[in-house]
């Protein structure tokens, strides 16, 4: 019996999706990426999930589209059919109200760096590397890269990645704001799960709500994402006692004073 393209395990309120084709550098494919959809719609609709993980097996994180298995399809990456299925895992992400750390255990290259972008935080190994071949390839990103990137790291950088193909270093990544940090290979799961505990020590339906507002905010003018926060801070108003602001406030406190230390 073979392997399943999707290791998902479950602990302590953190899900861990890892893609594991290692052997194709975890492009993917069909059912991966069918793989994928499925394992974010379940961790939305999972109470006990509150984060979710997602790296790779091997030496990638994801090398993007399967190219092989697309070269011996009838279907080519513009086909309406193709983009659909790929976008279909970003999509889910979008959908999934639970926080999403992408741990970049190596190459993150075309598809597979789309996937990292609809991350909501991105921690690199420092033997991860980013790259958008599209124009080397000879198509379109459908994903919603040729948007977010630029978000992200400046229209004229974006415009270096994805006009030449080239490659970029976890280090240059982090100074160029793509990654919230750089962690040797073997700090990068543990980093990304004590980062996942802090945000499980928060209040769950306020960070979802944060995460929900942050998102839309970004998609819209800045006009309008001011207008958003202030529907969505209304709408919670009511909804918490003193008594347990109180009692948070002591943690809060707390926590200061030992993070300070």
């Amino acid at each position: 019996m073979s392997e399943s393209v999707l290791l998902v395990e479950k602990s302590e309120g953190i899900a861990t999706l890892t893609m594991n084709r290692p052997t194709a550098m975890n492009a993917l494919s069909r059912e991966l990426r069918a793989a994928l959809a499925q394992a974010f719609d379940d961790c939305q609709n999972d109470p006990e999930v509150g984060v979710v993980i997602l790296t790779g097996a091997g030496k990638a994180f994801s090398a993007g589209v399967d190219l092989k298995e697309l070269g011996g399809a009838t279907a080519t990456l513009g086909d309406p059919a193709s983009t659909n299925v790929g976008r279909e895992v970003v999509k889910a992400m979008e959908r999934c109200g639970r926080p999403i750390i992408g741990a970049i255990n190596g190459f993150a290259i075309t598809g597979g760096l789309e996937v990292a972008l609809a991350c909501d935080l991105i921690i690199a190994s420092q033997a991860a590397r980013f790259a958008d071949t599209h124009a080397r390839v000879g198509a379109l990103p459908a994903w919603g890269l040729s948007q977010r990137l630029s978000r992200v790291i400046g229209i004229y950088r974006a415009k270096e990645l994805s006009l030449t193909g080239n490659f970029l270093s976890a280090e240059q990544a982090e100074a160029w704001g793509l990654v919230n940090r750089v962690v040797t290979p073997e700090e990068l799961l543990p980093m990304c799960r004590a980062l996942a505990k802090d945000m499980l020590s928060c209040v769950p339906e306020t960070v979802r709500a944060l995460k929900q507002i942050i998102d839309d905010g970004f998609a819209a003018t800045f006009a309008e994402g001011l207008k958003l926060e202030v529907e969505a801070a209304r709408a919670g108003v009511g909804q918490i006692s003193s008594e347990a602001i109180a009692s948070r406030r002591t943690t809060i406190q707390q926590r200061g004073r030992e993070q300070a230390s």
